[in-house]
């Protein structure tokens, strides 16, 4: 068991920074004291595997945002849910430079909040993190120069 965790924990602090390494090692470790092992390590690994590829970023924003579609319309128009060009470069506007990611956060405007609110829009968790932070207090208004793209999709999705 000891070297599984320090295995996890080099992996998870490799992909997310020590400290949340650390804790989710610690869940899996008071998980194996009560039996629950491999359960507890499936579940861990399913919920921090980052997003890298367009189908699982396009399958959770379906799954997260069912009940408002228009940020996955939304996160369709701006980036066609690619985080990442295929050299491994952030994904960022043809029209603006400064707007990055899925959610096509604009960098000049938004970046000092996020970091701020602890949020890294450079990943895709964080960059739909922010995009949905953005909307419930802006509505869709941040992303009202590719309404055109998108009021059409969310037609076409009722």
């Amino acid at each position: 068991m000891i070297e599984f965790t320090t295995g996890v924990a080099f992996l998870m602090s490799s992909l997310y920074g020590s400290g949340q390494a650390d804790a989710h090692v610690a869940n899996i470790e008071a998980a194996a004291q009560n039996g629950n092992s491999e359960k507890t390590i499936s579940s861990q690994t399913e919920s921090i595997r980052p997003l890298k590829n367009k189908s699982d970023i396009e399958a959770y924003m379906r799954k997260e945002f069912a009940d408002r579609p228009i940020l996955v319309d939304i996160a369709w128009c701006e980036s066609r849910f690619n985080q990442y060009n295929e050299d491994g470069t952030i994904v960022r506007g043809i029209a603006n430079k400064y707007d990055v990611g899925i959610m096509q956060i604009n960098e000049k405007y938004h970046l000092e909040d996020s970091q701020k609110l602890g949020i890294d829009i450079y990943t895709a968790e964080g960059n739909i993190e922010f995009g949905k932070r953005l909307y419930d207090k802006y509505g869709s208004k941040p992303w009202s120069a590719s309404s055109g793209c998108w009021s059409k999709e969310l037609a076409m999705n009722k």
